[in-house]
């Protein structure tokens, strides 16, 4: 009966994983054991509870968020293997947590159709999806970032000027500003790459709102999938410029300054000017439900929001958006 439910759970998150449109996910399955293999007679006290019970998490989302919550689903999964282990108050069932990276816009749809149990965003929840997601609305904010205006550290640029204010910024990825020695004449007349997010991700509405307005961005700007592919295509192209995200700036930079970012009206993109607001291009990296959370989810939940968990947030570039409990 175990190894059943087992199947028939993996073709349900199979279609929740397809339903989130994702290019990839991660899963945290625990191994079959011997244990976790016992006759049914042996674990039949609990057998109703066990099928009541929800042992399987399906976040989807953001791809800023998707390496803190995949990390953590793993180190979770591997720690604890059977949810009992957890709480001895669980059932023996496998721990599942599947991870699918897919957009902060895709997140939240998922969440709110209820093919996902959590929605990963990397910025503001909008009022119309608070009520999309209904009275059990719940929002658990994970990390604090900045979107960094980061050219590749081998332009001449960075050598000449380190500020930019925002209608500068806002030309160039307009592509008003098409050359660099239209931003500094000492600069030769190449042509300005500019490398955006895809306009699922949270970062594209982000940057929109904080620095383009009612402009648009130019069509020949190159999309990546993910933050991390971002500052990659920026890192490879010595006339790039582009919003890496201020974690994967700093795990771009972790070995080697490979990136550089420009200050905003004057204000560099650090954790203390980000913190208290002053770096204005900044978001939150989050998870949101619109289900009443289990209590397997919840356990989860705990973990994320433990020290193990603003390691992993600090590791990965960003700012820990709280204090873990002592």
């Amino acid at each position: 009966m175990k190894k059943l439910i087992a199947v028939i759970m993996m073709l349900v998150m199979a279609l929740s994983l397809a339903a989130c449109a994702a290019p990839a996910a991660e899963e945290a399955t625990a191994p079959a054991t011997e244990e976790t293999a016992a006759p049914a007679e042996e674990t039949a006290a609990p057998a109703e509870e066990a099928d009541a019970f929800q042992s399987s998490i399906l976040f989807c989302g953001s791809t800023s968020l998707y390496p803190i919550i995949s990390s953590l689903a793993s180190s979770f999964t591997e720690g604890f293997v059977t949810w009992d282990k957890v709480d001895a108050s669980f059932p023996d069932s496998n721990i599942s947590i599947y991870v699918a990276p897919g957009g902060s816009g895709v997140g939240v749809s998922a969440a709110v159709d209820g093919t996902a149990d959590f929605g990963m965003l990397a910025r503001d929840i909008k009022d119309p999806e608070i009520e999309a997601l209904g009275a059990d609305y719940k929002d658990y904010v994970v990390a604090k970032d900045a979107l960094t205006v980061s050219v590749n550290a081998e332009n001449p640029i960075c050598k000449t000027i380190d500020n930019m204010d925002t209608d500068t910024i806002r030309k160039i990825f307009a592509g008003e500003i098409t050359t660099w020695d239209q931003v500094d004449a000492t600069l030769p007349a190449e042509a300005i790459n500019v490398y955006i997010r895809d306009l699922s991700g949270g970062a594209y509405e982000v940057f929109q709102k904080s620095v383009m307005g009612d402009s648009e961005v130019t069509p020949a700007a190159t999309q990546s999938a993910s933050m991390t592919e971002l500052a990659t295509n920026i890192a490879g192209d010595p006339w790039g410029i582009g919003y890496a995200g201020f974690g994967a700036y700093n795990k771009a930079n972790a070995e080697k300054q490979v990136l550089f970012a420009m200050k905003v009206d004057g204000v560099e993109a650090n954790e203390e000017n980000i913190i208290s607001g002053e770096y204005k291009i900044q978001r939150p990296v989050m998870f949101v439900t619109g289900k009443p959370v289990s209590p397997a989810a919840q356990a989860f939940i705990d973990y994320v929001f433990s020290q193990t968990g603003y390691d992993v947030v600090v590791k990965n570039g960003y700012i820990p958006a709280f204090t873990p409990a002592a």
